[in-house]
């Protein structure tokens, strides 16, 4: 696999908040083009005060992380670096889950919805550009972790809003079948809990299934 083009840094201002660019979007697929299309075209058909409303998503990410945070688009280990998982690392991040169907429904979904064999290239294209968008939006962070020279996705980590009382984040990751038989799950755990502690804004961040059993997990209250 090729190795990512990085680009200078570059910040702009939107929506109120800044976001600062390092890696160039490849184009979509005319599906999802069209698809983005047909969503705008439906979008005026919503009446104009349904349009003005918040989603309950954009409500809750307004409580989630502070205006004035800016979020790191990207960080760099001796082991491993972070970006945000998006259409430029598509390829990337295909291969890795793909590659590890069986071990990810097993030790992150908790089931078999996610990943599995029918998934296709464009539908990962789709899921890129979401998560893109809620990044964007500070709805949600997701992130690619790679290997130092680009060419390898590890595995992922993905930071969202807590639901349940106590805890204002939750804590998500995975690592390919290769990156947990060689050790690198308890790596990432480790350094995650360091990371977060220290480079985000939270008081109490979860972490389901690793420092919390997910029965435990499950039978905590939601928020008010």
């Amino acid at each position: 696999m090729t190795k990512l083009n990085r680009f200078s840094a570059a910040c702009t201002e939107r929506n109120g908040s800044v976001a600062v660019s390092f890696f160039p979007l490849r184009k979509a697929k005319l599906q999802t083009a069209l698809v983005t299309l047909l969503l705008s075209a439906l979008s005026c058909f919503l009446p104009s005060t349904l349009q003005a409303q918040d989603t309950p998503a954009l409500q809750q990410a307004t409580t989630f992380i502070s205006a004035d945070f800016i979020p790191p688009t990207l960080v760099e280990t001796q082991q491993f670096i972070l970006i945000p998982l998006g259409p430029a690392v598509v390829d990337v991040d295909y291969a890795a889950y793909m590659s590890s169907v069986d071990h990810l429904q097993a030790t992150f979904s908790r089931g078999s919805s996610w990943p599995n064999e029918d998934i296709t290239i464009a539908d990962a294209m789709l899921d890129m550009e979401n998560e893109a968008r809620r990044f964007k939006n500070r709805e949600s962070f997701a992130y690619a972790v790679l290997s130092t020279d680009e060419t390898m996705e590890l595995g992922s980590l993905y930071i969202y809003p807590s639901d349940k009382a106590g805890f204002d984040a939750v804590i998500r990751m995975w690592v390919t079948q290769q990156q947990y038989d060689l050790g690198f799950d308890d790596t990432l755990f480790q350094w995650s809990k360091t990371w977060v502690k220290e480079a985000w804004p939270f008081s109490n961040a979860a972490f389901p299934g690793r420092d919390i059993p997910w029965a435990e997990w499950d039978l905590l209250g939601a928020k008010e």
